[in-house]
């Protein structure tokens, strides 16, 4: 029934919400600066007319004043998800990127101290030594140059394998942190749904899950679903990892072994509920570039290197047994190397510069035909200039698809803060709204107690 007790009431619901949205509006700013905070917003309800109808009376009244309905998190979980998906992209190609042009440093083309300089020193070598093929001299720079090379050779082997171990220990620390992370989105997901059976607000609780949900994203390239329950669930190359409160594991099936070694199989990444694994595949996310790395990139780089000093040795060696060295001997192999890593076991045969074919016939001390024909470039000299030149080419289109992924990654992340983000200046606004509201409501409040005591200190009162 309307009259002045209701007025009263009616003003102490406006200074409850008021105080509420004062309150949201306080710990808005507070958070400006926190990671992952969403902001909120109070949610107001009018108070009607009874809606079960009384048996005796009819609601003569104008409404009952306003009730909270609770504290709205101001985000879109469409936004969300595109967000997680552009964060492992970029994840991804950030990763990649920073691994290849390490490596592409480490090659050091074009340079004085590369491999293309030191075939060039090799190749003058045994020019110079057509022109003096009994010189003593003349012979020790064509070991020397010779040492040289294979020395560059061996500084970009063993930056390759470098590298692969470096990766391999990468895989295994980051594989940890994606189980430590499902681990904690599930505990989250068991929090946030027993709270909201309780009724108690979980903001807080989603800003944490959204983050965790986030990380997943930029470690594996995982899809989260939203749950029913308020929670998230979490699939990774299409296998789930996380289910409501439950977390399997990502591990490494084969590939690495423990210490970050390999086992000498191919990698293979899994799914694992502690009994059965599931091999899952098209990762991307930090994950997915180090599988990259360690399965494609890094061991076709190497296998080319491989290659190259495959046919350098080859090569050099065909035309050096043609010869004959300064005894009149047939000469041999020039370079050794093994079958199953050319580039990092390529080593200089010979030891003695007599024992240097220069010559095309023997008995030809002054014959230095075969060293000029060494001389010449060769087929290596291609097959490196192709081999670093592919690279080269994949390292600038790495950074050309990081950069525009940037771009994409910015726009949706200043797309997610327009609606998500503290503004102070609306906040300011939107506290003074509420602060002025609650004067209001207090004079309302006020005027009504006046009007009371009056109604029943005064009433009949006639002096």
């Amino acid at each position: 029934m309307s009259g002045s007790f209701s007025s009263l009431n009616t003003a102490l619901t406006a200074l409850r919400y008021t105080s509420a949205a004062l309150d949201v509006a306080s710990n808005n700013i507070a958070n400006v600066n926190t990671e992952g905070y969403t902001r909120r917003r109070v949610i107001a309800e009018s108070i009607g007319a009874p809606s079960v109808p009384a048996n005796w009376s009819i609601y003569d009244g104008v409404g009952g004043g306003v009730a909270t309905n609770g504290v709205q998190r101001l985000s879109d979980d469409l936004l969300d998800a595109r967000s997680r998906a552009e964060h492992g992209n970029q994840s991804y190609l950030d990763v990649r990127s920073t691994v290849l042009q390490r490596v592409e440093s480490g090659i050091g083309e074009p340079g004085d101290s590369g491999v293309t300089a030191a075939l060039g020193d090799f190749r003058a070598a045994w020019h110079d030594l057509a022109n003096d093929p009994g010189g003593t001299a003349t012979r020790q720079v064509v070991m020397s140059s010779a040492v040289a090379l294979t020395d560059a050779i061996h500084a970009q082997a063993s930056a390759i394998e470098a590298e692969q171990s470096t990766q391999r220990s990468h895989m295994n620390s980051a594989v940890s942190e994606v189980n430590a992370v499902a681990k904690q989105l599930a505990d989250a997901n068991r929090t946030i749904a027993a709270s909201r059976l309780d009724g108690v607000d979980v903001s807080n609780l989603q800003d944490q899950r959204d983050k965790l949900a986030q990380r997943l994203a930029e470690l594996t390239g995982g899809t989260a679903t939203p749950r029913a329950d308020g929670g998230l669930d979490v699939s990774v190359g299409g296998v789930g990892l996380v289910s409501g409160s439950t977390a399997k594991s990502l591990v490494v099936s084969s590939g690495i072994n423990p210490d970050g070694t390999p086992d000498g199989n191919p990698l293979v990444l899994g799914i694992s509920d502690g009994t059965t694994t599931t091999p899952v595949t098209g990762l991307t996310g930090e994950v997915g570039a180090i599988s990259d790395l360690l399965t494609t990139t890094l061991p076709a780089y190497a296998s080319g290197l491989d290659a190259v000093a495959k046919g350098l040795a080859d090569t050099v060696n065909a035309l050096h047994q043609s010869g004959y060295d300064l005894s009149g001997t047939a000469g041999g192999a020039f370079f050794s190397y093994s079958a199953t890593g050319a580039a990092a076991s390529l080593t200089l045969a010979i030891t003695d510069t007599s024992k240097i074919a220069a010559a095309g016939t023997s008995g030809g001390t002054l014959d230095g035909s075969i060293a000029d024909k060494l001389g010449a470039s060769g087929t290596a000299e291609s097959s490196y200039q192709q081999l670093v030149s592919g690279f080269g080419t994949e390292v600038a289109s790495v950074k050309r698809r990081q950069t525009t992924q940037q771009l994409l990654t910015t726009q949706i992340d200043n797309a997610r803060q327009q609606l998500s983000g503290v503004n102070l200046d609306e906040e300011t606004v939107n506290m003074l709204s509420a602060q002025r509201a609650y004067e209001a409501a207090a004079r309302v409040m006020t005027t009504v107690d006046s009007v009371l005591d009056t109604l029943i200190n005064r009433t009949g009162v006639t002096r």
